[in-house]
């Protein structure tokens, strides 16, 4: 099989690292070839993270280069912007609509993009735009936008639900896995 490239963007304290682990828990368990690297960037304080998710036959490297990128996840719309040239032509952005300001234009020295999803479709992109902050507080958090966003990203996969449970029962606290499951089942079938 053909090395499949995924990047997974967004602001520090998002659970993009929870979302990569997962994805990398999945693939693992149907037995592909998984390298995972992880760029935090100043995430602690808002900054922007970059995770890649690489998996095949065999995969010799974790770092996806620009225009390789075969989906683009971003739990925010500006980050889905800004690794735009990460995708190749054909590739697909699964982005949730949620705008968290960066530091210029709190400080009021930018103003935040206007109709970005249309843009990254001027662009070339294939763009799933969906409201995941919305769909996690459903599921009982916001803190679930990242398991919201898996289950979007899910319908590209092509991996069965069981996979994907077993996956979450692997990766999450159980405790929080009731939550996590109405999130997944809500951002795949929303």
């Amino acid at each position: 099989m053909e090395t499949k490239n995924i990047m997974i963007v967004g602001v520090g304290g998002q659970g993009s690292l929870l979302a990569s682990k997962l994805l990398g828990r999945l693939l693992l368990n149907q037995g592909y070839d998984v390298k995972v690297s992880e760029v935090h960037g100043m995430s602690q304080r808002g900054g922007s993270v970059v995770t890649y998710v690489r998996y095949g036959d065999k995969v010799y490297s974790p770092i996806i280069d620009k225009g390789e990128a075969d989906f683009i996840i971003s739990f925010e719309m500006l980050e889905a912007a800004r690794n735009l040239e990460y995708l190749k032509k054909d590739g697909i952005v699964v982005v949730n609509t949620q705008q968290i300001d960066p530091m210029p234009v709190i400080t009021g020295n930018a103003s935040y993009p206007e109709n970005l999803p249309q843009k990254m479709e001027a662009a070339g992109a294939k763009v799933d735009a969906l409201d995941a902050l919305s769909l996690a507080c459903e599921a009982g958090s916001p803190k679930a936008v990242n398991i919201v966003l898996m289950g979007r990203f899910a319908n590209y996969l092509g991996i069965s639900d069981e996979a994907w449970q077993e996956a979450l029962t692997q990766c999450v606290p159980t405790k929080f896995l009731e939550l996590n499951r109405k999130a997944f089942d809500l951002g795949k079938n929303s």
